[in-house]
Parts: structure tokens; C-alpha cells; sequence
């Protein structure tokens, strides 16, 4: 494994973090909690003129067409400016099941509006009460004549007010794998989107189809293979997300780190005190740790290796590192760090937040279980992907 950065990579790092420092500090962050459509304009715009959100898709549809080590290097400043908006729901979760299910040359005008930030399309995936794998997709999809009839509830569905269109996951069948992909625009007659509130007050709904009907050209690849392609979406998604991380973290330690020279206790500065000093000197090691399991997935990835082990560990790691750097950075701060007047509270809920969401760890655990004990091809453990 190289982790020495190209200079493409170093100028994609640079330009990341200068966009971030202009358009997303932590006024904006504030600015976007529980906003109805959690975009950032000058943000927005800023990623459009400099292509970054195309930076997953293609070059022959519309964008970058950087790979995910190229990613990782710009998600990771993403992740330490906390930057709000739909651009990883939108321009890598459903990009990335679009291309995985066959779509890239059937709607190569989607990906380039996508990639222009002309059209969000988010995905509505998990369900009330349900899991993170394929039996937890319960939304019904009824074949009438030429279109389908869809019937449900999904939550935590990221920007669904911001975005033009959803792409949806349905169960058509009873098998547990019986599931496809359906595009629905957000104006669609039934379709009730309702605000919720979360920890890190991230813009996120709860979407109800009530006998929404969509027409059979809506439908996304192959019948019966949605969850397949979204499964390898999830996989290269996690990636960046524990990127995101990874950058939230090692920015909240600095955060800390300069807290603690400026606050003073007893005549020095509360970083002079060994027992809080072998606390930071601790969260380094685990914030430096998770960056290289990071770049391993993501170049693995580049690659063209196996990731199915490394991506669940890049995110179970990294999201477990930033929650754990953020609480000793809480209590470092004491308890004006859990006053909206300070940022760190900003990283500390959304570093949780970050853990519970896509995968959360106990499914990052059982994915990990499984090719760790799968050796011959056969699972000696309860397959996850039915839980």
C-alpha cells in the first residue's frame, strides 16, 4: 500500500479545505441545523464550479471521475469542516446504486445533472422498526398494468424536501432479496414528507407513500437486483463516511488541544497536567489510526481489491474514533463544552450521530464476523444481510 499522496491529491486536499474554510465553518453548520432543506447556497455553488460533486461519477457522464482514494482525500476535509448539505445522499449513495444497477448508459442525463448539482436525488432506504439489511425492506412496490403502486413508510431519509427526486427501495416479491429500485420525483401525488428531529440536527424526513404510483420506466435495473446494487454502493459509501470521520475527528482534537493551552487551572494551562495530556496524547494515536485504516480501504478499493472486510472496518473504527475523541474532548472542556456557545458539542453530536447512521456498528460487526469466519464459502454465522 502507497500512501504517498500525488500532487493531484495534495492540490484536490488544499482546494477542499480552502472551499470549507470560506463556505462551511461552523457558522454555516449552525446556520443548516433543523434547516427544512439543510443546504448551504454558497456551498453548494462553490461544489458545482469546482466539480466536486461529480467527484465519484464518471467522466463520460458528467463528472470527475476520481477514484476512491482521490475521494477519501477530499471527504476527509469535508468531515473536518462538519460541511452540511445532500452531496454524499445525493452524488455517491444514489449514483453510486444507479451505476451498480446497470443504469449509467440508460440515464446518462441524470448522472450529469447529478453531477452538476442541477437535480438531488436522495435515497429512502430504512424503515420504522426495521433493519439494515434486506428483510428490513418492507415498503410494498404492486405491478399495475404499466406502472408500479408503492406503499409504505421510510425514515431517515436525508434532504427529501432539497431533493427533485427519491430513489426508492421496494420489495416486489417475497424472497428476501425480491427488492428493486424505483426513481419517484418528490412532487409525486400521495407522497407525505414529514421533518424529524435528530442528534445532530441533520435535515433528515420521514417519507409516506400512500398508494404512490410510478410509471414502469421509473423502475432501476434489472427486476430483482436493487438490493445487490445497493448493497455495493453501501460498501464504497461506508468508505467515505468513515473518511468524514476520521476528518471530524482529528479536527476536534485540535480543537481540544488549543483549549487546553488557553484555559488556565491552578496557574498553567490545563494541558499541563499529565492526566488530561495522556488523554490527548491517546486520542492522537486513535485519530492517526483511523485516517491509515481509511486510506487502506480507500485504496483497495482503487485498486480493484476486496474491500468487503476492509470497508466495514474503515467505518466501525473511525466512527468509533471520532465518538470516542469527541467525549474525552467534552470532558476536557468541561461542562462548557456542552453549551451551544462552543463547537465541540457541534463535532460530539455528530459524531454519534454518524456511528448510528447507514450502518451502525453492530452491522458493521456481523459484516466484518462474516468474512473474517467465511473462509470455504460457507458462513459459519447467521448471515447479516437478513437481519
Amino acid at each position: 500500500m502507497d500512501l504517498q499522496f500525488t500532487d493531484e491529491q495534495n492540490m484536490l486536499r488544499d482546494m477542499t479545505r480552502n472551499l470549507c474554510a470560506d463556505h462551511s465553518g461552523t457558522d454555516i453548520v449552525r446556520k443548516m441545523e433543523d434547516d427544512p432543506l439543510g443546504v448551504p447556497a454558497d456551498l453548494w455553488q462553490q461544489m458545482r464550479e469546482t466539480g466536486l460533486l461529480g467527484m465519484a461519477i464518471a467522466e463520460d457522464h458528467g463528472g470527475m471521475g476520481l477514484n476512491m482514494l482521490d475521494c477519501a482525500v477530499i471527504y476527509e476535509q469535508l468531515g473536518r469542516n462538519l460541511a452540511p448539505g445532500p452531496y454524499f445522499a445525493s452524488t455517491v449513495m444514489s449514483a453510486g446504486a444507479l451505476k451498480h444497477a446497470g443504469e449509467a448508459s440508460d440515464r446518462r442525463e441524470l448522472f450529469g445533472a447529478i453531477a452538476a448539482g442541477d437535480t438531488i436525488v436522495v435515497p429512502a432506504w430504512l424503515e420504522p422498526d426495521h433493519g439494515f439489511g434486506p428483510a428490513g425492506v418492507q415498503l410494498r412496490a404492486e405491478r399495475r398494468g404499466d406502472a408500479y403502486v408503492l406503499t409504505g413508510t421510510k425514515r431517515h431519509v436525508f434532504h427529501a424536501v432539497a431533493a427533485q427526486k427519491l430513489l426508492v427501495l421496494a420489495r416486489t416479491g417475497d424472497a428476501p432479496e425480491a427488492i428493486d429500485l424505483f426513481l419517484v420525483d418528490t412532487d409525486t401525488p400521495g407522497l407525505q414528507l414529514t421533518q424529524q428531529r435528530s442528534m445532530a440536527s441533520d435535515t433528515q424526513y420521514r417519507v409516506d407513500f400512500d398508494q404512490v404510483r410510478v410509471s414502469a420506466d421509473r423502475h432501476v435495473g434489472a427486476e430483482g437486483r436493487g438490493w445487490q446494487a445497493w448493497e455495493a454502493a453501501m460498501y464504497e459509501g461506508i468508505i467515505l463516511l468513515a473518511a468524514f470521520a476520521a476528518g471530524g475527528a482529528e479536527r476536534a482534537l485540535e480543537i481540544t488541544v488549543q483549549y487546553s493551552k488557553d484555559r488556565e487551572q491552578f496557574g498553567k494551562p490545563i494541558g499541563a497536567f499529565q492526566s488530561l495530556a495522556h488523554y490527548m496524547a491517546d486520542a492522537a494515536a486513535v485519530v492517526d489510526g483511523a485516517k491509515v485504516l481509511v486510506q487502506e480501504a480507500a485504496w483497495a478499493h482503487a485498486a480493484g481489491k476486496d474491500i468487503r472486510r476492509l470497508a466495514p472496518m474503515a467505518k466501525l473504527f473511525a466512527c468509533k474514533a471520532f465518538r470516542d475523541v469527541t467525549s474525552v474532548a467534552q470532558q476536557i472542556h468541561g461542562g462548557i463544552g456542552f453549551t451551544l456557545d462552543y463547537d465541540i458539542q457541534l463535532f460530539y453530536r455528530r459524531a454519534k450521530q454518524l456511528q448510528m447512521n447507514w450502518w451502525d456498528s453492530r452491522y458493521l460487526e456481523e459484516l466484518v464476523a462474516a468474512d473474517i469466519l467465511d473462509r470455504d464459502g460457507e458462513r459459519t454465522i447467521p448471515d447479516p444481510f437478513t437481519a
